[in-house]
């Protein structure tokens, strides 16, 4: 039963009605009155009871028994047909001398409206690194400078409230694959220079935590494609690969890190500043590295990299 908002009455209460009505004597008027709809509508659900019994109170379909201008389904086999061959709504309403808006309702019903729906869907390929440090993945999410709350809290984009040309703060994130402990520090840029330098300190942070680091994970960006990046990968002797141009899924784990971080710390509650944010943000991480349960490892991170330690040593 598919109800809509403004229904009065339902399989329930029209029975009731019908009861009244029939086995009790009521009138139909007070009947309607008690049910809090019209005498006429009333009178329709009576009618469908005597004939139907309790089967002809449920919801009916509101599609009509004919459609004389429907397409048969020899004209929509051939549209189909059309648009498999990757022809536009304009070729294809052309060629079977149809308006455009039949064409694209046909389309739309079978879920080819985008001519990318003809193309199939990319191998989802999971892999994941034995021992931590064997890959790094590296990413960057800029973020709006907080001054007071803004439209995502207030829910104005213009007012006394709003502060334009604030700037950007850049969150340079990295995630051990094997483990998914991560390391992340709020930057002012993401050039290669300020790049360069939050790789040397996340492979220090995981030298403190007794990993080596022998790869990382970028995409194509320009601070990763810089002659300082790729100088700093050389001198610690650390492999440096990149994903394939648009296809950030080759990097899932930096760019589910990001979603996480912003759903449960960056977007969860209101920053009066960017300083408070970034507090919150280094809350946040201890907490997901020592603390957060992570569905894919059975433990947190930090639990990960313990008994991949115990393995390995």
């Amino acid at each position: 039963m598919n109800l809509h908002t403004r229904a009065r009455t339902c399989p329930e209460s029209r029975a009731l009605l019908a009861h009244r009505i029939e086995a009790e004597h009521w009138t139909v008027t007070a009947a309607a009155e008690a049910a809090g709809v019209s005498r006429k509508t009333a009178t329709k659900w009576v009618r469908r009871y005597r004939l139907e019994g309790i089967g002809g109170l449920r919801d009916r379909t509101s599609r009509p028994h004919r459609s004389p201008l429907r397409l048969d389904a020899q004209r929509q086999k051939l549209i189909l047909e059309l648009r498999q061959a990757r022809q536009t709504i304009l070729q294809i309403a052309h060629a079977l001398k149809l308006d455009r808006s039949r064409v694209a309702r046909v389309l739309r019903r079978h879920g080819l409206s985008r001519l990318s729906a003809l193309e199939p869907k990319p191998l989802v390929r999971r892999y994941e690194w034995e021992r931590p440090g064997d890959m790094l993945h590296l990413d960057v999410k800029k973020l709006g400078r907080v001054k007071g709350l803004g439209h995502r809290i207030t829910g104005v984009r213009d007012g006394p409230g709003r502060h334009r040309g604030i700037g950007w703060e850049y969150v340079h994130v990295c995630v051990d694959d094997a483990t998914r402990v991560a390391y992340v520090e709020v930057l002012d840029d993401e050039l290669g220079v300020t790049t360069t330098g939050f790789l040397q300190r996340a492979l220090a942070h995981f030298w403190e935590l007794g990993v080596k680091v022998r790869r990382v994970l970028t995409d194509n960006g320009s601070p990763y494609l810089s002659r300082a990046f790729g100088q700093a990968c050389a001198r610690n002797r650390v492999k440096h690969y990149r994903t394939r141009p648009y296809t950030p899924r080759t990097n899932g784990k930096a760019e589910r890190f990001i979603q996480s971080m912003l759903r449960e710390c960056a977007y969860q509650r209101p920053f009066y500043s960017s300083a408070e944010r970034r507090r919150g943000l280094r809350g946040w991480v201890d907490r997901y590295n020592r603390l957060r349960f992570h569905s894919a490892l059975g433990t947190t991170p930090l639990g990960r990299l313990a008994s991949r330690a115990r393995t390995t040593s």
